[in-house]
């Protein structure tokens, strides 16, 4: 500023001394002359450059695929506001009976990631990414070095390297096309493997977008701190239960009941097994040789089977929810967490309720529970 005040003080006194010229000059030089002063009296007025675009290209979001509820929950826990998380199974069906649709494996070709538990819990997966062709996608295993419980054995742990060489259940159930493969995929269920989840999840987010670092680093730890709290939480609740058992409908607690010095018996292996005799049987001598008044049904089946039992020994029936479905707004991190918090105090009540043969039946409502939703054609609700 200082510099053109000056230079326009000069530029007055060149006109003046450029009036005096005029006049000693014939006309056609002072013409001339004056042109090219005028062009050097220009020099300090501004001039406008071309304009540059002020706004940077927005750049693409991220497209995050996951397969049921537990995955969304972890990966929108990771991901925030920065990626797109769409979940692939409709939130009231499981992933043990789904069978994929077309549009499943369009949503895998436009996703650049897809999130898995893994262990052979999501069978449809293997063609519907195949049939999707996209070679771009980044596909995240959550299980990924999560210690594992093989499906035969469930007191027998094993490492990554047990699980890398796992080929799966050589006796798929006939009737569904599907049961467990050698290792029990429910480790969401123990909150220690689900920490171990949520860092795969991390993990995979950084690979794909490593700008967002930052962002997926500090909302793992976040949702990590509260998982971890909630390990707290049911330790301290179930310590004066340690040792005890409690009776489910399909096999789905193995971890959490190894994590929590608890034993667990199931009456199926999956959701969609009808019970045989023997099982009944099995389960209705563990009841009475352990002396339980309650046994944990589930929202998405065994009712009826566990209704049937219960009558006959005269106990209680609760809930313990596995959370592999749930209600259409069930798909953040805090739904996992009230859900986790709500199996553990409804274990707590079944251990501390007096065995009362004869006992009033309590049958969980399970309109509360799990919300009417719309059925898909050749889906079971339940």
């Amino acid at each position: 500023m200082k510099y053109c005040s000056g230079l326009k003080q000069q530029q007055d006194k060149d006109l003046d001394n450029l009036n005096g010229l005029r006049c000693a000059l014939p006309q056609h030089t002072t013409l001339a002359v004056m042109g090219a002063i005028a062009l050097g009296l220009g020099g300090c007025n501004p001039t406008t450059a071309p304009r540059e675009s002020a706004t940077p290209e927005p750049e693409e979001t991220l497209q995050v695929v996951t397969t049921f509820l537990p995955m969304t929950q972890f990966t929108t826990a990771v991901a925030g506001d920065r990626a797109i998380v769409t979940q692939l199974l409709p939130t009231n069906v499981g992933p043990h009976d789904y069978q994929a649709k077309p549009s499943d494996a369009q949503a895998i070709t436009e996703a650049d990631v897809l999130v898995k538990n893994g262990l052979e819990m999501e069978v449809f997966l293997d063609d519907t990414i195949e049939n999707a062709a996209n070679p771009d996608l980044l596909i995240i295993d959550s299980s990924e070095g999560v210690p594992t419980l093989t499906t035969e054995d469930h007191d027998e742990e094993h490492t990554e390297s047990d699980h890398d060489k796992a080929e799966g259940d050589d006796h798929a159930h006939a009737e569904h096309g599907h049961d467990h493969g050698e290792f029990n995929p429910h480790i969401w269920l123990d909150p220690k493997r689900a920490i171990q989840q949520v860092e795969n999840i991390r993990d995979g987010l950084i690979a794909a977008d490593p700008a967002g670092e930052p962002e997926y680093t500090a909302n793992a730890e976040a949702f990590i701190a509260d998982l971890k709290t909630l390990d707290a939480e049911i330790t301290a609740q179930l310590a004066p239960f340690f040792g005890q058992t409690f009776v489910v409908f399909h096999d789905f607690a193995p971890y959490f009941a190894e994590s929590y010095g608890l034993n667990v018996e199931m009456l199926v292996g999956i959701p969609e097994e009808n019970p045989s005799p023997e099982a009944v049987k099995q389960v209705m001598e563990t009841v009475q040789a352990e002396g339980l008044s309650t046994i944990m049904t589930e929202p998405q089946a065994g009712q009826e089977s566990f209704a049937s039992i219960a009558k006959d020994l005269g106990i209680r029936v609760s809930v313990f929810d596995p959370g592999e479905t749930g209600a259409p707004d069930a798909v953040n991190s805090d739904d996992y967490l009230q859900i986790m918090r709500q199996n553990t105090e409804n274990l707590v009540a079944g251990f501390e309720a007096p065995d009362q043969a004869g006992s009033p039946i309590w049958l969980p409502d399970f309109a509360t529970i799990m919300p009417e939703l719309p059925l898909l054609q050749g889906v079971s609700r339940w």
